[in-house]
């Protein structure tokens, strides 16, 4: 991601804020994030994080399929490594909301688009929880 872009830059800020435990900031910086965006790609961006602060499953999943909708929509190749974390968290809104079959779906194509995060961290960690998600949707 280019951190010199304002949308990301505030995303950055939100991060910070969540981990020293300032939530409500947090969300004020991501929505600040989402209202500055000027296209798909920072629409995306912004609506991954604001997904985090949401107080329903149903606000969750609305506002991660935006994402991967704005994602989708840019075409930019930028966006294909939030996919595979997008599809684990519309997953986890459909278990969340007893739809099963739904949820094990999107763990599959968060399975498919694990191809496009680098190696690393981050990537073990989606990894790990889509394992855990397949199986515990399977069957």
């Amino acid at each position: 991601m280019d951190t010199e872009n304002p949308v990301v830059q505030l995303c950055v800020q939100g991060m910070q804020a969540e981990g020293e435990g300032r939530a409500a900031d947090a969300r004020e910086l991501f929505q600040r994030a989402w209202d500055a965006s000027t296209d798909d790609y920072e629409a995306c961006i912004a609506a991954h994080y604001l997904a985090r602060h949401q107080t329903t499953p149903e606000d969750t999943r609305h506002w991660n399929q935006l994402a991967l909708d704005r994602a989708q929509a840019s075409g930019d190749e930028r966006a294909r490594p939030f996919y595979a974390s997008l599809h684990l968290n519309l997953g986890r809104c459909a278990e969340e909301l007893g739809a099963r079959a739904e949820a094990h779906a999107s763990y599959q194509r968060a399975a498919e688009a694990l191809h496009s995060v680098a190696e690393g961290p981050y990537r073990e960690m989606i990894e790990r929880g889509i394992l855990a998600a397949l199986e515990r949707t399977s069957g």
